[in-house]
């Protein structure tokens, strides 16, 4: 299971690359760096990915609170 201090690690290759998490869910990384959240699945026999979004790295960082 892809974990958040995991996907933190992720750099960017020369290529785009995919790192497994299970039942046809993934993690992209792209050249420039982002990283999306896909899922690979069949439909009528034919494979569809469905991209759910991109990851934020700041999301779960912790900020200094604003003391104003």
């Amino acid at each position: 299971m892809l974990t958040d201090t995991e996907l933190r690690k992720l750099r960017p290759k020369e290529k785009t690359f995919k790192v497994a998490d299970r039942d046809g869910m993934y993690v992209t990384v792209s050249t420039a760096g982002t990283k999306s959240f896909r899922y690979d699945y069949r439909l009528n026999g034919r494979r569809e990915t469905l991209t759910i979004g991109r990851y934020d790295d700041t999301a779960g960082a912790k900020h200094p609170r604003d003391p104003a």
